[in-house]
């Protein structure tokens, strides 16, 4: 299971919460401390480079937040990133620099590493967005079972158990997500890959892979060669 370990599903340095990430082998690990985390960090922000307009919420002075974004504590918005209309900061979001976080989308308990994407009609909920990780227009992390059990990560034969009753996805760095697919509780998708449209997605997800969904889903290997 060393693919989903934090160090091979994220590059060092592209969170404020980076030493936590050290801390814990695995990302779901980090999930119920994001608010501690948020409030920790943010203690330890430069007064120059950010606000703090409300307790426990911090916004770097250059990012660009739209009149209409919501934004509930506890809370990071790093510098140069973007807010859009009617974004809903649900509360125990960290957000990177140089992110965007779209038109009516909607973070709860999660992390943005720097410069992912989240634009359009997205849900991004009890998860984690690695470096450069983008997601299509309407698509979303579902973070809870439809008989409410426990979340368990499913890898071929392998799983392991979360203890997790709320866990969406992990997107580890420059994971591209198509338009309107469903990422289901656990699901795990390593470096480089990228998700087609329309799919609903479980599992763990190799690196370095498409996955294509339809009546049957199949994952095959990018040809890098030309990369």
């Amino acid at each position: 299971m060393e693919q989903i370990e934090n160090r091979n599903l994220f590059q060092s340095g592209h969170t404020l919460a980076w030493s936590f990430f050290e801390q814990h082998r695995y990302p779901w690990e980090i999930l119920p401390n994001i608010s501690q985390i948020i409030v920790v960090i943010g203690k330890t922000l430069d007064p120059e480079k950010y606000d703090n307009p409300s307790e426990n919420v911090w916004i770097a002075k250059n990012a660009i937040i739209a009149p209409s974004a919501d934004i509930h504590a506890p809370a990071i918005i790093g510098e140069r990133t973007e807010l859009r209309h009617c974004a809903f900061i649900r509360g125990s979001a960290l957000v990177g620099n140089d992110c965007v976080v779209g038109n009516s989308v909607d973070l709860k308990n999660c992390i943005m590493f720097d410069c992912s994407q989240a634009p359009h009609f997205n849900y991004i909920g009890d998860s984690i967005l690695g470096y450069m990780s983008h997601t299509g227009a309407g698509a979303i992390t579902s973070n809870l079972k439809s008989d409410k059990s426990k979340v368990v990560v499913h890898n071929g034969s392998v799983s392991i158990e979360t203890n997790l009753l709320k866990f969406g996805a992990i997107l580890a760095d420059n994971v591209e997500v198509g338009c309107n697919s469903v990422l289901n509780p656990g699901t795990i998708v390593c470096r480089n890959t990228n998700i087609y449209p329309a799919s609903s997605v479980r599992g763990v997800i190799p690196a370095n892979s498409i996955y294509k969904s339809g009546k049957y889903a199949e994952i095959v290997k990018k040809n890098l060669q030309n990369n």
